[in-house]
């Protein structure tokens, strides 16, 4: 900037406007100098590359006007700025501005236009702005703004634009919008927080855009909406809409040709039959079991509405037929537009394309190489891409259902790659497929470090269950919108390739999950018998064949030295010991390349443990996921069995909630959400989406690892068997912890999914509460925390559940919701407990917890003889030991109990196939019937 040639010239002194530098491509910062030009009123720099802070000075001048958009400009809003009483305009968006926004910017009483979208501003919008009365523009899309959405902003009655989308502020929309009577624009979309009703817009006669995106807005479609005079533009999807259209919507596009967004993930009862209809989107938007009458495209998951016949898939998304690699790329070149669905020729594939580009409604959906950039990776279908404002969704038709690997291929075409203002834009965006969200806030230019550089996201196990495969890109109003121009921004992609995992000839269906076990397991007994045969001829020159029945496992993980284990561990020195389990100690250590490792010892007095070891590895090593603890492989030398596993900075969440003082950390109510959430997420995975389904059977607080960023990662599949759903009746003996136990499997031996879900409500109600459920008695009556949970419940007391050391400091809906849940997941019956899928949808804000799902704290009989048998069990276990704890350990016969010392057992590390806390009870071999005459009469 030191090339302006300002400050020295007489000339400029009484400089008043300063316009004619916009889009010059400058650099350097923001002189401080220009607070001598003491008339200068005006200052317009968009679209530059000026980097810096904002200079405190500018204060000095009696500015009106401060334009700055579409640079590089970081730091802060310097309160000074707030200083500046003749301040009329200040547009600052799409820079890389952060903090939070200073409180005296709400004494600019002059202040019309208020434009900070693109930035990273932090907290809630300061009360203060409600004394902006002449606002007539306030923008804040894509910041990280906290906070409920004010009331205040009833105040800002002169407003006719108001957009906040994409911010981490939650709802609901305040009442007071209603006063807002001369909006013409107004976005609002993504908000958390607790479901709404649909504001009062009724008297909004000068409305011309309304979005209301992705709001938990739960209601109707008020009839007034269509009769609103000026409206042209129309967004409401991804909300939990219901009822019939409004007559007055049913025919407006034909009326005033004006566009109707009411996509998918809304259900109507919709008196319209037609997938395309002009200017709307209702794809997917209608129950899947409706009546046959009704197109296929309307009804929910996009069924084929002949048989499924494909098995891969090749995109060149907004390009033309091509090949690349030996496979024929089919073209995608039609213009799309605000709300639009598309259908291949051979209907193998489809798109629904919303959204209507702001200030640009004329913007190309189809982007090309726009700078000649040098590109990399296999250029050609890089060369294009297709691109949406708000949401993207590629649907593959009539697959066969199995598991496929997709590939998502990205480049960064309409950014230039040079220091100008065409480089410093921002496209974050978010991906989910079938529904899983697989990339948050994805930035192509990030990931691919540069522009013009070709990207491929892999994801290899992608399961059909129906017949379709969905991939959504969805822009959630973060990073830049109007560089270099405006409508160059949302969801962007080059290509996409679907390919079987499956033989194709004999086709992914031939064998059921049980059927692929049985064999694998007949192998192995196979196996073992040619082992134990070969050994009776005296070929293998060993004596112990359990451990040549463990070597066998060997392909299936890596493989480690016992000499590593070793030097790792400092030949297992009692200083590296971390915890102490059923299966065995558990050991710290390095590896000669630094990396730091949990080191699971199977001790010699542990014949349980040899199960629990085989089925561990054979488990876990076909698992993989973020939130499931990672087995980097075993060591089986002489009688050494040894697991080594990812090591867990924070150890488990048990001895971070109510460990000893000194073990305890301060988790917060966003860090609990997140920790919650994470075994949600963990457990839905094992039930609904890997390919074995699997049960884990001891979900606990002791389970559940905590990384160094308190990530949680469920940890311990020792016990774990696959959900075959034809066989739900566990028939050996029952296995697991008392108080996490489901009553159907402790009293019946009755096995589903839902017994992970019953013990994940327990945890839940633990990161709630902070207390144990099976240390924590409040009241004599009452023998568990759960119990606890049902009577203030009934009593509408939830709060007291909370755990004192939050303080005040939490969301209470949040808190809420996770309660309810925890119910929900506690019932009694396991056909009411929810999928964990709908757990995490429901912890996250995107469905309501249906209440009549939560337990009536009211025993069944169910629960009093589970209550009763854990009464009798518990009874048996006191001692009078000093030491204070008990603990269970697992052996071939019947359980016996062993005393600890409390410093062992508050050590406890869970990287155990057994971790045998109090109350662990495995086997466990009581009679119901005997339980049911003691307590049922």
């Amino acid at each position: 900037m030191s090339n302006i040639g300002l400050y020295d010239s007489y000339s400029v002194k009484y400089l008043t406007v300063l316009r004619k530098l916009k889009t010059q491509n400058l650099t350097g910062t923001l002189p401080a100098e220009f607070a001598n030009l003491t008339f200068l009123k005006e200052i317009d720099l968009t679209r530059n590359y000026i980097n810096g802070t904002l200079p405190t000075n500018f204060a000095k001048l009696p500015l009106t006007i401060l334009t700055l958009w579409g640079n590089h400009i970081n730091g802060s809003i310097p309160r000074e700025i707030g200083d500046i009483a003749t301040l009329e305009e200040l547009v600052l968006k799409d820079n890389l501005l952060g903090g939070p926004l200073p409180q005296n910017l709400g004494s600019l009483t002059r202040l019309r236009r208020l434009i900070l979208s693109g930035n990273n501003f932090t907290g809630p919008i300061p009360e203060e702005f409600s004394k902006l009365i002449n606002l007539t523009e306030f923008t804040i899309d894509g910041s990280t703004l906290s906070g409920k959405i004010p009331d205040m902003i009833g105040n800002w009655t002169e407003i006719d634009r108001l957009d906040m989308q994409g911010t981490s502020m939650s709802g609901p929309i305040p009442s007071t919008i209603s006063k807002l009577i001369n909006l013409v624009q107004l976005r609002i979309s993504d908000l958390t927080g607790s479901d709404m009703t649909f504001p009062d817009l009724q008297n909004m006669k000068k409305l011309e855009t309304l979005v209301l995106r992705n709001c938990l807005i739960t209601d109707r479609i008020p009839g007034y909406i269509g009769d609103l005079p000026a409206l042209k533009y129309l967004d409401l999807s991804f909300n939990n809409l219901s009822g019939p259209i409004p007559g007055s919507l049913q025919n407006f596009t034909k009326r005033k040709k004006i566009i109707s967004i009411l996509t998918s993930n809304v259900t109507y009862h919709l008196e319209v039959t037609l997938c395309i209809l002009v200017n709307r989107n209702l794809v997917s938007s209608r129950s899947s079991t409706e009546s046959n009458s009704i197109e296929w495209c309307v009804k929910k998951d996009l069924p084929c509405p002949t048989s499924p016949q494909y098995h891969s898939l090749y995109i060149n998304c907004g390009g033309s037929k091509i090949t690349a690699e030996g496979n024929d790329y089919e073209m995608d070149l039609t213009a799309g537009g605000p709300s639009y669905f598309y259908v291949s020729p051979q209907e193998r594939w489809a798109y629904s394309s919303t959204g209507s580009f702001m200030d640009n409604p004329t913007a190309n959906y189809l982007a090309n190489n726009s700078f000649s950039l040098n590109m990399t990776g296999y250029a050609e279908y890089y060369e294009t891409a297709r691109l949406a404002p708000n949401s993207l969704k590629y649907y593959g038709l009539c697959l066969l259902k199995g598991s496929y690997k997709v590939l998502l291929h990205f480049a960064e075409i309409m950014y230039s790659d040079d220091e100008t203002y065409s480089s410093l834009g921002r496209r974050i965006f978010d991906v989910s497929i079938q529904g899983k969200e697989v990339l948050k806030d994805f930035n192509i230019k990030e990931v691919a470090k540069g522009v013009g550089i070709g990207i491929t996201m892999e994801y290899d196990d992608i399961i059909v269950n129906g017949s379709t495969l969905e991939i959504h890109l969805y822009w959630r109003g973060k990073g830049t919108t109007v560089i270099p121009d405006k409508g160059v921004y949302g969801p962007l992609i080059s290509a996409i390739t679907i390919t079987p995992n499956f033989d194709v000839s004999t086709g992914p269906t031939g064998l059921s999950a049980g059927a692929i076990v049985g064999i694998v397991a007949a192998s192995f007994v196979l196996l073992v018998l040619i082992l134990v045969l070969l050994r009776m001829k005296g070929c293998l020159g060993g004596k112990d064949l359990e451990n040549k029945e463990l070597r066998a496992l060997e392909l299936q993980t890596g493989y480690f030295t016992l000499r590593q284990i070793k030097a790792a561990t400092n030949n297992f020195d009692p200083a590296n010991k971390i915890g102490e389990g059923g299966f065995g100690p558990v050991y710290k250590g390095v590896m000669s390349d630094g990396a730091v490792i949990a080191v699971k010892q199977l001790s010699s007095k542990s014949k349980q443990g040899n199960r629990e070891f085989v089925n561990e590895i054979g488990m876990i090593s076909a698992l993989q996921h973020p939130h499931l603890v990672k087995l980097y492989g075993c060591c089986i030398e002489g009688k050494q069995l040894l697991l080594i596993y990812e090591y867990m900075e924070n150890n488990c969440l048990a001895r971070a909630l109510f460990g000893r003082e000194e073990q305890l950390l301060n988790l917060d109510w966003p860090t609990r959400k997140k920790i919650c959430v994470g075994i949600a997420r963990g457990l839905a995975y094992l039930h609904e989406e890997s390919r074995l389904k699997i049960v884990h059977r001891d979900i606990k607080a002791t389970n559940v690892l905590l990384d160094k960023d308190l990530n949680a990662k469920i940890s311990d599949f020792g016990l774990a068997k696959l959900d075959e759903e034809e066989n739900t009746h566990i028939s050996t003996r029952i296995a697991g912890t008392i108080g996490y136990m489901a009553p159907e499997y402790a009293l019946r031996g009755y096995l589903t999914d839902k017994a992970d879900v019953y013990s994940f409500g327990i945890v839940a109600l633990e990161i709630v509460s902070g207390k144990s459920n099976t240390n924590y008695r409040p009241k004599e009556d009452l023998v568990y925390l759960l119990d606890w949970a049902l009577v203030l419940k009934q009593n509408g007391n939830l709060m007291e559940l909370v755990d004192p050391k939050l303080g005040s400091n939490f969301n209470k809906i949040e808190v809420t919701v996770m309660i309810n849940v925890a119910l929900m997941c506690t019932n009694v019956s396991p056909a009411v407990r929810p999928a964990m899928s709908s757990v995490v949808s429901m912890l996250e804000g995107r469905t309501v917890p249906e209440m009549s799902s939560v337990p009536n704290p009211d025993a069944s009989n169910e629960q009093i003889k589970l209550k009763g048998m854990m009464i009798e069990l518990q009874k048996s276990l006191e001692t009078d030991t000093s030491e204070g704890q008990i603990q269970i350990v697992p052996t071939d016969g019947p359980y016996t109990a062993s005393s600890a010392s409390a410093d062992s057992a508050g050590d406890l590390y869970p990287y155990t196939a057994s971790s045998a806390s109090a109350g662990d009870l495995y086997p466990l071999n009581w009679d119901s019937k005997v339980l049911e005459n003691r307590y049922i009469r």
